[in-house]
């Protein structure tokens, strides 16, 4: 054995060896940030940081133990291990939220994977670590994604026949078919056992991607599959997403060979294989804790059957992580999911005397899933918060009453106002209790802050609940 050989070969065990105790030490976690596109998931990772790096003392944070108890070192940004995967740009969200100059604006959306790496540094009080050090650093690995490219993860248990009946039946809803009309036309029309039609396939796929485009921006619709076609990236243009739901039945065993059924499945399979199964395989399976960003205020705004596709979305989205109790052998060999944080996002929005029934509503909303993952040994919180508030609460009389209302800029509007906002309900409510007038909440731009600080609703709460338990 060579002498260079022989150094490789001991760096690769050490750097194992490493990564192992940093595991058996809870000094590494993955933090899955998930979100439909929407929730906030790029402005709470921003905040995340902010408030870990810059803003963090216990007046800030007084609810996050290491905060509180003055045991918090230092935290900053650290290179990170994915080397093949972009940095998530914080320096240019932040800078959108506290610009130099002109007003604030919310980062842009996510349009590729993301990671980011931080080290926090902290005074260690029991246990293990502190008879190795009285300071420990807690790693903590975040990603970001794309929420759109989520949707994709419910295709994995799916064959073409079974998206088929999934999809093709939505789009002939009420909140779709105007939208869909151009598509479901041009689908009716096309020949599957016909010879493969190359141009066929890609103008009616064009169709397919621009009716999802429309559907993304005007409504917020969660089955939007699949997610490459909202969010391309460097797929834009490839075969491999030029195909789309048919109507009727699929069967495997009578499609023609050359036909442009055959070929549509060809491609969904593929796309199952090079797309999806890969970003699930390196990206999904190895978190240790998960919050779960979702925009309920947006759909109630879209009424009952958008509020029930997001229900449902988001319980089949979580069957697909990794969960279970997360003791030392587990966390070494095979590191599973065992805390989960529901958080409804921008609860700033609505009165604070109605976050609880925000926080209500969503644990509806999530109950099928979550129901099992308690019986598994999971961790489930629900909680209502804001990682950054853009609203500022406000106090009204009118007639004798005392009203709260919130005060701000309106999103793409000119003027700021002071706004009473409806209450949300406390549970899933059926088509024959929504309201006749339906819910008409708000959404609104980054508030101005002169002193450079964010500001935000519970974040402390979530991260004692989400990271309080390592950093001990």
């Amino acid at each position: 054995m060579s002498q260079s050989f022989a150094k490789k070969t001991f760096k690769s065990i050490k750097g194992k060896a490493q990564k192992a105790l940093h595991r058996s030490l809870d000094q590494h976690v993955k933090l899955a940030v998930t979100g439909l596109s929407g929730s906030g998931k790029t402005a709470f990772i921003t905040a995340l940081v902010k408030h870990l790096t810059t803003q963090a003392d216990d007046k800030n944070l007084p609810f996050f133990d290491v905060m509180r108890e003055h045991r918090h070192v230092a935290t900053k940004v650290v290179p990170q291990e994915a080397l093949k995967v972009p940095t998530f740009n914080y320096t240019r969200a932040l800078n959108s939220l506290l610009p130099s100059d002109g007003m604030p604006t919310w980062p842009a959306s996510t349009e590729r994977i993301n990671t980011l790496r931080l080290a926090i540094k902290y005074q260690s009080n029991a246990g293990l670590r502190g008879h190795f050090s009285p300071q420990s650093t807690l790693y903590l690995d975040i990603i970001d994604y794309p929420g759109e490219w989520l949707l994709d993860l419910p295709m994995l248990e799916q064959s073409y026949a079974q998206w088929c009946e999934q999809q093709y039946p939505l789009l002939t809803q009420p909140s779709r078919v105007n939208t869909s009309s151009d598509f479901l036309m041009a689908v009716e029309q096309l020949d599957l056992n016909a010879p493969v039609d190359e141009n066929a396939l890609a103008h009616i796929a064009q169709l397919y991607q621009n009716m999802l485009v429309g559907l993304k921006k005007d409504t917020k619709l969660a089955m939007l599959q699949p997610g490459r076609m909202l969010m391309p990236g460097d797929l834009q243009g490839a075969p491999l997403l030029l195909f789309f739901p048919v109507s009727g039945k699929v069967n495997s065993d009578d499609v023609v060979a050359g036909s442009n059924l055959a070929h549509l499945i060809k491609r969904f399979n593929a796309y199952i294989k090079e797309v999806v199964k890969p970003f699930y395989n390196e990206h999904f399976r190895h978190f240790d804790r998960q919050i779960v960003l979702v925009d309920v205020l947006s759909a109630l705004n879209e009424g009952h059957e958008t509020l029930q596709e997001q229900s449902s979305v988001i319980n089949q989205l979580l069957a697909h992580f990794n969960y279970g109790e997360s003791g030392f052998f587990k966390r070494l060999f095979k590191p599973n999911i065992d805390k989960i944080l529901f958080a409804a996002n921008k609860s700033d929005h609505i009165s604070s005397k109605h976050h609880k029934d925000l926080a209500l509503l969503l644990d509806s909303l999530v109950h099928e899933q979550s129901n099992h993952l308690k019986f598994d040994g999971v961790q489930i919180e629900t909680m209502a918060m804001s990682s950054i508030t853009a609203t500022q609460p406000r106090q009204i009389a009118d007639k004798g009453q005392t009203l709260d209302c919130i005060y701000g800029k309106p999103l793409h509007e000119p003027d700021w106002l002071t706004y009473l906002p409806p209450q949300p309900p406390t549970r899933m409510l059926n088509k024959n209790e929504w309201p006749a007038q339906g819910f008409e909440f708000l959404s609104f731009s980054p508030m101005p802050s002169p002193d450079k600080q964010l500001k935000h609703i519970r974040l402390d709460h979530v991260m004692q609940y989400l990271l309080g338990d390592k950093l001990t």
